[in-house]
């Protein structure tokens, strides 16, 4: 590759992850986050991805300390999005579940975005536009699946 190619490929880089970022940004601006923090939400998106799980399970998974994870699930355990039972297997550990009122946050945050999404493509870009978005996601998809 020549040095004018990788510098392209360099700026097409820099520009999706820039691009990426804000979109990410204004997705959380149309959601109403009950003031939870990235790192509040990301914990709760894990739960409900991967189910129940002890807090250090949380911290290795998250890349974050025990005491850090600890702190976090203290807050969305207060707001009722998780509740603590023992580990059927383990007496002496506890398992981190989703609540149906986490469940609902979880919903409502991703309906909220889909609609804003939608509406803004739909508003926003013409058929041609949203067929070249519709390519570029099956390329970029191709690209993360590697």
């Amino acid at each position: 590759m020549s040095t004018t190619d990788l510098a392209s490929v360099e700026r097409t880089a820099d520009q999706l992850r820039v691009v990426v970022g804000r979109l990410r940004r204004r997705l959380r601006e149309e959601i109403d986050t009950h003031e939870l923090t990235p790192s509040q939400t990301s914990i709760l998106h894990r739960i409900d991805r991967d189910g129940p799980a002890t807090a250090s399970d949380l911290a290795a998974a998250e890349r974050v300390r025990p005491q850090s994870a600890a702190a976090t699930i203290a807050v969305i355990e207060e707001r009722g999005f998780v509740v603590r039972h023992q580990d059927p297997r383990d007496g002496r550990r506890q398992l981190v579940t989703l609540t149906d009122a986490g469940r609902a946050f979880l919903d409502d945050k991703q309906r909220a975005g889909q609609e804003w999404l939608t509406r803004a493509l739909s508003e926003h870009l013409t058929d041609a536009e949203r067929a070249t978005v519709a390519d570029a996601l099956t390329i970029l998809g191709r690209l993360v699946d590697r």
